[in-house]
């Protein structure tokens, strides 16, 4: 079953159009990444599937309800974690999931929030104020009040921004237990490691999809071709490359360039140049990344609020 099965989405503001015909699925128990630039229609797309947003055009179903006409039926059953942190912060941890399930209109309110505190790790610090938590434990907190309510779908906007490697880790090991248990997850993010943990990712460019499978289709379907150059003097060979035919990217990592195209024979001929240019500096064959498509799938989109 879909739980989010919308097709041709768009949104405009004044003569913008932010989302332009968006179609996507995600099946129950999913963990779809959500990905694209600033500004490339993420939020937007995101506040459609949830009932904040009415489409200008296209249709679609979330969680079964249609998202032109049940907007107050899906906001009941989705949990929607916004990327800043929104809760009192001169109340405690307990006190903010008290008001939150008071909105849900939850009874026993103590029994739920009780069980939520225990769920998340959050019982020996329920009477912090939220004010001094750390970015960490502040997710966590936004996270147990999205699920407080037993939702079927999570939709993430970008929920980890400013948050330490650590505390990201649990959080996608957390992300990763709920959706074992059939919760739904459509995450937006910046990091290619989380869009690497996530079962399928999309990309949005400027309103447009782009691209949308597993991290291995997307890369595949890219089809780039990388070479990493080492040895002296890869400053200059950088260089000598940025305006050579066949070279889409020169991005330097560590003590290594990796050089990257869509033109694998006109590639290698830049680089046989630059081989019998600077001395030492050697080629091989390297494995194009989730960055790489990234990059060059940006590089390759107009800004639609130009």
């Amino acid at each position: 079953m879909n739980v989010i099965d919308v097709r041709d989405l768009t949104k405009r503001f004044g003569d913008k159009t932010v989302v332009d015909h968006v179609t996507m699925t995600v099946a129950e128990g999913e963990i779809v990444g959500f990905l694209g630039p600033n500004g490339s229609g993420k939020t937007t797309t995101i506040r459609i599937m949830c009932g904040l947003l009415t489409p200008d055009e296209g249709e679609g179903t979330v969680l079964g309800f249609d998202i032109r006409t049940d907007s107050l039926k899906i906001k009941r059953e989705v949990g929607y974690m916004t990327q800043r942190f929104s809760f009192y912060e001169d109340l405690t941890i307990e006190e903010n999931l008290e008001f939150v399930a008071r909105l849900y209109e939850l009874k026993p309110v103590a029994t739920y929030v009780a069980d939520t505190l225990d769920d998340l790790g959050l019982t020996s610090r329920k009477d912090q104020l939220a004010g001094t938590l750390s970015g960490g434990w502040k997710q966590r907190l936004a996270l147990a009040a999205c699920i407080m309510h037993k939702p079927k779908l999570l939709l993430l906007d970008e929920p980890t921004a400013g948050v330490d490697p650590k505390a990201r880790r649990e959080f996608w090991d957390e992300i990763h237990r709920l959706a074992h248990g059939g919760l739904t997850v459509l995450v937006s993010t910046h990091y290619m490691d989380e869009a690497e943990r996530c079962h399928r990712i999309s990309y949005i460019s400027y309103g447009k999809m782009l691209a949308t499978g597993t991290v291995e289709e997307v890369v595949k379907n890219a089809g780039l071709t990388t070479f990493v150059l080492q040895g002296p003097n890869l400053d200059r060979a950088a260089a000598a490359l940025k305006d050579k035919p066949g070279v889409e990217q020169v991005a330097p990592f560590g003590a290594t360039l990796h050089v990257v195209g869509s033109d694998k024979t006109a590639l290698q001929a830049a680089l046989k140049d630059v081989e019998t240019e600077f001395e030492g500096v050697t080629v091989r064959p390297g494995e194009t990344s989730l960055e790489d498509v990234f990059i060059q799938f940006m590089s390759g989109s107009k800004d639609n609020m130009g």
